[in-house]
């Protein structure tokens, strides 16, 4: 049987004997383009060739992509482990031509690659077409008929409609028809009974869509409408997964040698045999395919966090755990161990994670461990939550409850409905999905942006000419501009043939600035890179007025602010020495995994597992500020070919897609030598002075230095030397400043006791006050009363030591500290359960008399407020509870 390495590598050697160049899986973790978060297709690192804004370093482009398809509008994440053939992380094998063959060739090869070089069997094989579309005005794929007709015949053909057979980059963008090729891989008992075709598209688990041929003819405009293309394209996507399945002859995706290594090892060490029980069956699916995304997402640089990406690998780690939890009685961390698994598996095609396997699988150990505690806090939680739901006689647990505890504590939902029917209750679904949808609303709402069709000026575009390393202005032609509308308000995106503004990239902000057209200035603000393309952002009303006054030959004088610009160099160089200067101190493990460099300050969080030093800091500082005063001349080489680059030891960053050709940047060759795009000093005594300003940790294994240069850094040495110089001016000058601080702080420690002891021995002479204030009510001893303490703790303490001093309680206290109102109630454990008495409810309706609130246990709650003069009318509502 072929493996799945074997069946990969024929595929790759099948489109180099085409003549297409064999290129490398772009990172997971989509870059510059602001419409996608993660890579989630095999074209996405090709989208700027598709619309023009570069060119392709050949006409023709094979290669495997890793993709992720867990937000937005490709969002699998549920299914997955529940049917056989929907992943998170999934390998799409993908061939590409820009401008050169088209449907013919296309339709061809992949016939030819599926049935003479994998052998599948012909008969099992169907096609779709595209039908047409009236409304889009987009006649029916008579070509692409043609071809499969005399491939397969026409009974083999099957007619689609624009959801299956009409591909579309987004809302707008490049287009076309496409045309998917399924497989029949049922027994020959199930063909005979029902012909395959026509279960293509009706989600038949082994009826499947193997390989997709999209024709790029059309670009979708904002208005609905759609324009033929200067060129037309090739963009096709085989599933890897999928083609394994059908090729080794399995049933499911899970079968084939891509997941049953992992499948096998994580049941050893659970017990439990795949295959032998649906919910730990879909378990082990879960927790294989999730470990592949999780891994290669962080090798890939993007870290478990919460918020955006980092939240949604988050989410898929913690899927993961809870599926082993639940299922699999896993109650100690177990995914990290498979790290070393598959870096082996997948070392030749994807060697990031080989390189990285011990710090993906300590970051991943770290987030287990985060999330069995909060899987266990969770529980404390619900248990809190079933109690107070039986206690108001209710069977269901209420709908935000269950939407806060997955919200806020990441308490999955489905183990909340589990624990909730072991306790004879059910969750409110709609109540939860309710909450759920409102929480999208409000993200859609602060998300919403509009955006009109780029305006063309030049047609004859073909890519940006950045000289913002030499020159720091320049004239400049608009090619295009768009009109954006957001949260912000009204924005313009202009493009120039020249620029000097740098465009925020690799950790360094983007350039601001101005554009002269004519006599009038428009202030740039922003500069992003957008799918490779260099955007200017103005806010600028006059700018649209510019545009209709001048028409399509528009000339502006763009230059950038130098001095912001030259801060922010300070700052970057800064950032390669003190990388450096950390490899140096901490060791070679030290890799960056992300970075801001602005004028303002930089930023730099690296791998490392335990907090750096005061020492280490010094050192480091040290190091830098050497190299600073040596004032070693910046060597910046570009178009340095890759494979040279990184055998003389330039340091890459994993994650980052760096081209054949790269520009390398240089502080004395024995020290810090870089692959970076950025903008420099010409030597380092240009910084001036650098300066530490924080260390602290961002997440698991990763640390982060916040550091300034040059006059920030002068103005933070001053500061603190007027601090020190205001303390000697305080204190009298004393010969060993530290001594005398430390003086002060013996002696206020000690203070602090003194009153300690004092507070309780008056909260003691209190509460023998009380215990002569008792008034039986039945049976029922009743303390109600307004006290002095000098916290809410204290009187939280007393009411606790009450309680243990007296059966039958019912305690209410009311005070008034630091000028505000606070509340008490306390009751007996038998009361609670005899008498269906409720500090919660309690305490909540005395609140309203002081403008306040709070909550707690129906035993024990407290509150407080903001008017002291309602104390005594809370102490009589408090009271009237037993009257």
């Amino acid at each position: 049987m072929m493996t799945s390495k074997e069946i990969r590598q024929q595929f790759l050697d099948f489109f180099k004997s085409k003549e297409h160049l064999i290129v490398p899986s772009a990172p997971l973790v989509a870059k510059n383009d602001p419409t996608l978060m993660f890579n989630n297709s095999g074209m996405a690192q090709f989208k700027d060739f598709f619309l023009g804004n570069g060119t392709p370093p050949s006409k023709r482009i094979a290669d495997t992509q890793k993709c992720l398809r867990v937000s937005g509008k490709h969002n699998d994440l549920e299914d997955v482990g529940f049917d056989t053939y929907h992943h998170t992380m999934f390998e799409m094998l993908g061939n590409w031509s820009f401008g050169d063959y088209f449907k013919k060739e296309a339709l061809s090869w992949s016939w030819e690659l599926l049935t003479e070089v994998y052998k599948l069997p012909k008969d099992r094989i169907y096609v779709s077409v595209f039908q047409g579309d009236d409304k889009d005005g987009v006649p029916f794929d008579q070509e692409a008929w043609d071809i499969w007709k005399a491939i397969v015949g026409e009974e083999r053909i099957i007619l689609g409609n624009k959801k299956d057979n009409f591909w579309e980059m987004g809302e707008t963008g490049p287009c076309g028809p496409c045309s998917e090729i399924h497989i029949d891989l049922r027994d020959e008992a199930e063909v005979a009974l029902k012909s395959g075709k026509e279960l293509v598209n009706n989600d038949h688990p082994q009826v499947v869509e193997i390989w997709n041929n999209v024709f790029m003819q059309f670009e979708r405009m904002a208005d609905g409408s759609l324009v033929p293309l200067p060129s037309r394209h090739v963009d096709t996507g085989m599933g890897f997964e999928r083609l394994c399945m059908a090729v080794q002859g399995k049933q499911s995706n899970y079968d084939t040698d891509v997941f049953q290594h992992t499948i096998g090892f994580v049941g050893n060490k659970c017990g439990k045999v795949y295959g032998q029980d649906k919910w730990s069956d879909i378990a082990l699916r879960v927790i294989a395919d999730h470990i592949r995304a999780i891994a290669f997402v962080i090798a890939d640089g993007q870290l478990p966090s919460n918020n955006k990406a980092g939240y949604v690998i988050r989410r898929i780690l913690r899927r993961a755990v809870r599926y082993g939890y639940t299922y699999l009685g896993f109650r100690e961390p177990f995914m990290h161990s498979i790290i070393p698994l598959l870096a082996d598996q997948f070392a030749e095609v994807f060697p990031e994670l080989k390189a990285q396997q011990d710090f993906v699988a300590k970051v991943i150990l770290e987030e287990e461990n985060s999330f069995l505690r909060t899987l266990e806090n969770g529980l404390t939680l619900l248990d809190k939550i079933i109690a107070e739901t039986k206690s108001q006689q209710s069977t269901v647990i209420k709908g935000d409850a269950v939407f806060e505890l997955n919200d806020t504590f990441g308490f999955p939902v489905d183990l909340t409905a589990l624990i909730a029917r072991e306790n004879g209750l059910s969750i409110d679904e709609e109540g939860y999905k309710a909450a759920l949808q409102a929480q999208k609303e409000r993200s859609r709402k602060d998300a919403t942006t509009s955006a009109e069709d780029w305006v063309i000026l030049d047609e004859d575009f073909e890519k940006v000419e950045f000289v913002g390393y030499d020159e720091f202005e320049t004239t400049s032609q608009l090619v295009k501009f768009q009109k954006v509308q957001n949260k912000q308000g009204t924005q313009y995106k202009i493009v120039l043939d020249r620029t000097p503004f740098y465009a925020e990239s690799g950790g360094q902000v983007g350039d601001t600035g101005t554009l002269t057209i004519g006599n009038t200035v428009i202030k740039i603000e922003d500069t992003k890179k957008e799918n490779d393309l260099i955007v200017h952002l103005t806010s600028d009303k006059n700018f649209e007025k510019l545009v209709a006054e001048n028409g399509s030959q528009i000339s502006a004088k763009a230059r950038i602010d130098l001095s912001r610009r030259n801060l922010t160099n300070n700052n970057h160089s800064s950032t390669h020495l003190m990388q450096a200067a950390l490899k140096q101190v901490l060791g070679a493990h030290v890799n960056q995994k992300g970075s801001l460099v602005n004028n303002e300050l930089l930023r730099f969080d690296f791998s490392h597992f335990q907090k750096v030093t005061d020492e280490e800091i010094a050192k480091v500082e040290d190091i830098v500020n050497q190299k600073i005063r040596e004032n070693i001349s910046l060597l910046e080489e570009r178009n340095v070919p890759i494979a040279e680059a990184t055998t003389r030891g330039a340091m890459a960053l994993f994650g980052e897609k760096y081209g054949d050709f790269v520009r390398v940047i240089t502080f004395d060759k024995n020290f810090s030598v870089e692959l970076c795009g950025g903008t420099h000093v010409p030597s380092t005594g240009h910084i001036g002075l650098f300066k530490i300003i924080s260390e602290s940790s961002v997440a698991t294994g990763v640390r982060r230095i916040e550091a300034v240069t040059s006059e920030k850094a002068l103005a933070l040495i001053n500061e603190q030397l007027s601090i020190v110089n205001s303390l000697n001016d305080l204190l009298k000058s004393p010969k060993d400043l530290v001594k005398a601080v430390s003086s002060l702080i013996e002696e206020k420690n000690a203070l602090a006791k003194k009153i300690e002891v004092f507070e309780q021995e008056k909260l003691q002479e209190v509460k023998e006050r009380l215990l002569t204030k008792i008034v039986s009510v039945g049976t029922v001893n009743v303390i109600a009363e307004i006290v002095e303490v000098p916290s809410a703790d204290a009187l939280k303490q007393l009411a606790y030591e009450l309680k243990a001093k007296i059966g039958d309680l019912y305690c209410v206290l009311v005070a008034e500290i630091a000028g505000k109102p606070q509340l008490a109630v306390m009751i007996a454990d038998n009361l609670v359960a005899e008498k269906g008495l409720n500090a919660g409810q309690i305490i909540r309706e005395m609140a309203k008399e002081v403008k306040g609130g709070g909550g707690g246990q129906p035993f024990f709650a407290t509150a407080g407020g903001s008017d002291v003069s309602g104390l005594s009318k809370a102490l009589e509502k408090g009271k009237s509870f037993v009257a």
